[in-house]
């Protein structure tokens, strides 16, 4: 994971985003850790899932659907759910979350969330300018 990135669970607690599995995707023998291969977003692997990383996006900002642009620090959620991923923004430690305009896309495979994240923390974040 990225550095400010975290697993977010259905109940909202952060943890390892692959306890009990290896880097090719083959399981583990079983691990001392409680849930080890277990996803832990609720639902499933198909099921909703998001990740979330702090940003810092470049002059211009974020522009998002409900209230146009928004700059500073930044929350960014990469949300996985029935078929499709959204990305949303909050201003960091608030309680409103904004739809980024354009980002939302059909994604097949739930696999791919992690990927998606990474691109969209690297396109946005860029705190030098």
């Amino acid at each position: 994971m990225l550095s400010g990135e975290r697993l977010v669970t259905a109940a909202g607690e952060g943890g390892p985003a692959a306890a009990g599995m290896t880097a090719d995707g083959a399981a583990e023998t079983p691990a001392a850790v409680p849930g080890a291969g277990m996803v832990a977003d609720s639902g499933g692997a198909a099921g909703p899932q998001s990740r979330t990383s702090d940003i810092v996006p470049g002059p211009g900002g974020v522009m998002t659907d409900e209230v146009g642009v928004v700059t500073g620090d930044l929350t960014l959620r990469t949300e996985y759910a029935d078929g499709k991923v959204t990305l949303r923004v909050q201003y960091k430690d608030a309680d409103e979350w904004y739809a980024v305009t354009g980002a939302s896309v059909a994604l097949a495979d739930p696999a791919g969330l992690d990927a998606v994240h990474g691109v969209a923390v690297g396109l946005l974040h860029r705190p030098e300018g």
